[in-house]
């Protein structure tokens, strides 16, 4: 085999759908490969042909020109494929394995990835710790929206799904097993949802809506969705949820307490990041938005997971601090009132196994919950482009036509 189409970051505000070549289990040069990886031998790998791989709002801010993300970045961490290579150090996964990846690249034998911290792995980017697939500064590993992938460390990351034609009648739900689901499920389950719980997620992209279904899997008894976006909030109320339109409305706390009769929640969840908006009327970007809400509307002693992205460049940002991931936030409000902060990449593995199992007995509908909406890898661009106008979808592609329409 010689194609690989896949989807590639072509300047700001531009996806390509271009030919990189079959992969091999070696990593290449290339666009945003760490030049200390490049020729990196991978023989504990395995190459996958891409059954589904998902847009993903962290893939958007690449796109838009808000990383330092080089031109020719092949782009995609969330994937779902099929195994048809297996390399020479592999032994428990075999070709035609269906397999999902987790979105963190991690060795299995450091000392974090032993301490199930594989968000975090010390060995797989130069750099610093932790890694993915397709992303800047993450060490150069080849992005998954394609219609071939190689992923290294077989072994030890992929979950095998047990029966492949059950797993296919469900892939919708299963694809988000690689990224957003664990990713919402961590952000509940880090800000101390419970039985009984009520919980404020703000944003209501793909990653809130999962952690606002995270949140009701675990127990909560009320859980309030805020975001701008009118589309998205339709979209949590589909399946449950109190919102809150923030374009209309600057007071958090009051709009909570008409809905809780108090103005605090138990527990919060930001799954905005740094391209945060501010609230009310009239809104512009004000990154440290969501940070300090969160901390006013939660109770004292409570927990905020935070799985929304921060990063340490941002070209687009709105200051020079902001540019370099320093924001004005309300650290003393949070130190009064003993909140605990949870913050980082999510470590996939400790959580989509048991996940995989909740899908797969039907206890969690993650595909209805974020509104999963099938294209071809050459709608790609147009999904993207939709995507960040606003829509209320998670896109998933379907490199090969595999999925059943």
């Amino acid at each position: 085999m010689s194609g690989n189409k896949a989807v590639v970051y072509n300047g700001v505000g531009k996806v390509a759908v271009k030919d990189i070549g079959y992969p091999d289990l070696v990593l290449r040069d290339g666009p945003g490969v760490n030049p200390l990886n490049v020729g990196r031998k991978c023989e504990h790998g395995v190459i996958l042909k891409v059954v589904t791989t998902n847009i993903c709002g962290s893939d958007q801010h690449m796109v838009r020109g808000r990383t330092t993300a080089p031109e020719g970045l092949v782009l995609g961490h969330e994937i779902t494929g099929e195994v048809i290579e297996v390399g020479r150090d592999v032994e428990y996964i075999k070709k035609g394995d269906l397999v999902s990846v987790p979105f963190n690249i991690a060795c299995g034998r450091c000392q974090m990835c032993k301490e199930q911290k594989t968000h975090v792995c010390l060995n797989v980017n130069p750099d610093r710790p932790g890694s993915a697939y397709g992303y800047v500064d993450m060490g150069g590993w080849v992005g998954g929206q394609s219609e071939y992938v190689m992923v290294p460390y077989a072994d030890f990351q992929l979950l095998k799904f047990p029966d492949k034609e059950q797993a296919m009648e469900k892939i919708l739900d299963l694809t988000m097993l690689s990224d957003i689901f664990p990713t919402g499920f961590h952000g509940a389950y880090s800000a101390g949802v419970k039985s009984g719980s009520t919980v404020y997620v703000a944003g209501a992209g793909p990653v809130g809506l999962a952690a606002a279904h995270s949140a009701q899997l675990l127990g909560a008894s009320a859980v309030i969705v805020g975001d701008l976006n009118p589309e998205r909030l339709t979209q949590a109320r589909s399946f449950g949820c109190e919102t809150i339109d923030l374009s209309q409305h600057d007071n958090l706390g009051e709009q909570i307490e008409q809905i809780l009769g108090e103005p605090v929640v138990d527990a919060a969840v930001d799954c905005v990041g740094f391209e945060a908006h501010g609230h009310g009327h009239g809104h512009s970007e004000a990154p440290a938005t969501v940070l300090n809400a969160i901390m006013d509307v939660t109770q004292v002693g409570g927990r905020l997971g935070i799985p929304g992205l921060y990063v340490t460049g941002d070209p687009g940002g709105v200051d020079e601090d902001a540019k370099i991931g320093s924001l004005k936030i309300r650290f003393g409000l949070g130190w009064a009132k003993a909140h605990t902060f949870v913050t980082g990449q999510t470590p996939v593995m400790q959580y989509h196994r048991g996940l995989m199992k909740m899908i797969l007995h039907g206890k969690a509908q993650i595909a209805k919950a974020v509104n999963a909406t099938l294209i071809s890898i050459d709608e790609a661009p147009n999904g993207y482009a939709d995507f960040d106008k606003g829509a209320a979808k998670k896109f998933v592609i379907d490199p090969h036509g595999s999925v059943r329409r």
